[in-house]
């Protein structure tokens, strides 16, 4: 269901999240220039329900995949994409891992102590424009560490996805899903190393 209206473009001056850089730089002998946004780096968990058998993901609207997609491609997308639980690394005394276990119980609902994370790997992403670094982690999860609805903080609105195992090729494969780089990488990881189907 579409839950947004009145959309609107205008020019951003100021912003709490991102902040616009001209690097300027020499390589072998030529002057160059290049333009980029500075934002936090993040963490994302893939999240694996052992007793659904089903992958934990979330669903939210990200107005940019709407203005990029739609307003600007021409494409006919809501603007709703299905992601790996995630968020901002904005707290400097804060380890990742403890970051990650935040993340989950303000998305997802679900309570997760550091030490249940494996971490999948260390990525950097939209190279071209800001550089910014991701530690994916996984989790298996079970209905003893639900504790409430989940759905965000604040004024986000998420809305959570329980993804079948068996559901996963069919998925990935249909683009109609409006889905992420790292969504797409965590589920084809998980394929290869539990290559039984079972975590």
């Amino acid at each position: 269901m579409i839950a947004y209206d009145n959309i609107q473009i205008t020019d951003c001056p100021t912003s709490a999240y991102f902040k616009p850089k001209r690097i300027l730089y020499e390589e072998r002998g030529v002057n160059k220039s290049w333009d980029m946004v500075r934002v936090h780096d993040s963490v994302s968990i893939l999240l694996y329900h052992t007793e659904k058998q089903s992958f934990v993901l979330v669903k939210q609207f990200r107005p940019p995949v709407f203005v990029s997609a739609c307003l600007y491609g021409g494409q006919s997308v809501d603007g709703y994409t299905y992601e790996l639980c995630a968020g901002l690394v904005d707290k400097a005394h804060k380890s990742v891992e403890q970051i990650a276990c935040e993340e989950v119980l303000e998305e997802c609902g679900y309570a997760l102590i550091p030490e249940m994370l494996q971490k999948i790997g260390v990525f950097y992403g939209s190279t071209g424009i800001s550089g910014s670094k991701q530690t994916m982690f996984f989790a298996r999860i079970s209905q003893t560490q639900h504790v409430h609805q989940g759905g965000g903080v604040d004024t986000e609105d998420i809305e959570i996805i329980y993804l079948p195992l068996e559901e996963v090729d069919s998925f990935i494969a249909n683009e109609q899903f409006c889905k992420s780089v790292g969504l797409g990488y965590a589920l084809m990881w998980f394929q290869q190393h539990f290559k039984d189907g079972h975590a």
